[in-house]
């Protein structure tokens, strides 16, 4: 198969399939926008909390037209990746390292920005 036809035969990672089928299961064009609104919220929330865990690596993913997302590191490479499952394996190449979830430094740094942002926000 032909890159064109690949982009026109399109799966949905479960990170979004219920967004897709709500867009499936609305009838009159009015819900249809509004799930297509939502589904974009949803995407640039989950990216926002990628870019959380991506940030300790130097890397950092935004949304691209609603269909992919854009992996950038700090030293001006990019990759484009179909979906948040096919993100993590683009995120390794990019750092050049594994990622790992477990990392305690990776916690401590989550947990630095969480309090940062708590008490930014008055909490």
């Amino acid at each position: 198969m032909c890159i064109l036809c690949g982009e026109f035969v399109t799966r949905i990672h479960w990170t979004e399939k219920h967004a897709e089928d709500r867009a499936r299961a609305s009838i009159d064009a009015g819900a249809k926008d509004e799930n297509r609104r939502n589904r974009r919220r949803e995407r640039t929330r989950r990216a926002a909390i990628t870019n959380e865990v991506l940030r300790h690596y130097g890397l950092k993913v935004s949304d691209w037209s609603g269909t992919k997302y854009v992996l950038r590191d700090g030293k001006g490479r990019s990759e484009l990746v179909r979906d948040l499952g096919s993100l993590w394996p683009a995120a390794q190449r990019l750092a050049g390292r594994p990622l790992d979830p477990l990392d305690p430094a990776l916690h401590a740094a989550l947990r630095e920005a969480s309090a940062i942002s708590s008490t930014a926000n008055g909490g």
